[in-house]
């Protein structure tokens, strides 16, 4: 077999590029392109990816074509992005709409058949949302992008700090100051404390260190700390 070296070389610069192009076309998009997608994105997603592939492995074509699509098709995405936050039909249209699946109780058919999933893909989603017993559920709603939300009865509802009549402080973010021995500068620097400060609550916990931490969690002026400990884990499903 021979093998063409200048030809298989020269797929490096073309991966190099498309890659780059595909950030920035990515960065344009918007975060919803790697977060949950919606019909529309998802289209628009494997089609750039095709592109991509396309103009990459495909030396004989223009590589100057592959680029003009893949931009085609970002600022179409980000067009469309555009209009849909100004127009509710054309959201309605090309994002979609939430369909009611379980509503008081009550399984709909109809709202299955219309999503296109049985009663199979409805309990797993439910398991996977922590309802074994789907009667707990008072409202299963799916998303525009195919994501399933639950409301569950009053009865199995978890109360909050509301129902409970109590009051407390706003919450605070917690802010990982150490991440597998290394210590994150900035995030403690927005936590607005020193690394003499962070040293010295270490050595109240007895690190010297931070070789043997995995995890430091600041949050309410307290250090939280998870070790770089082998954990055998026990095989229950299998």
């Amino acid at each position: 077999m021979n093998i063409n070296i200048s030809e298989a070389l020269s797929i490096i610069p073309r991966s190099v590029i498309s890659l780059i192009v595909l950030f920035f076309i990515t960065k344009l998009i918007g975060k919803k392109q790697v977060s949950e997608l919606s019909l529309f994105d998802y289209v628009i997603g494997i089609s750039i990816g095709n592109f991509t592939a396309e103009m990459v492995m495909n030396i004989d074509n223009q590589y100057i074509n592959g680029i003009i699509a893949m931009i085609t098709f970002g600022l179409v995405s980000y067009l469309v992005s555009y209009i849909t936050m100004k127009s509710i039909v054309l959201r309605r249209f090309l994002i979609g709409v939430p369909t009611i699946i379980i509503e008081d109780g009550k399984i709909s058919t109809e709202s299955l058949k219309k999503t296109k999933i049985d009663i199979n893909d409805l309990l797993e989603q439910c398991r996977g949302a922590g309802y074994f017993d789907i009667s707990e559920i008072s409202y299963a709603i799916m998303e525009a992008n195919g994501k399933i939300s639950f409301l569950p009865k009053i009865d199995y509802q978890v109360p909050n700090l509301v129902d409970l009549n109590i009051k407390k402080e706003k919450e605070s973010l917690a802010s990982n100051i150490i991440i597998d021995g290394k210590l994150m500068t900035k995030n403690l620097k927005n936590s607005n404390k020193s690394i003499d400060w962070l040293n010295k609550e270490l050595k109240k916990k007895g690190y010297s260190n931070y070789n043997n931490i995995l995890l430091a969690i600041l949050k309410d002026n307290k250090i939280t700390i998870f070790e770089k400990e082998d954990i055998k884990i026990k095989k229950i499903l299998q």
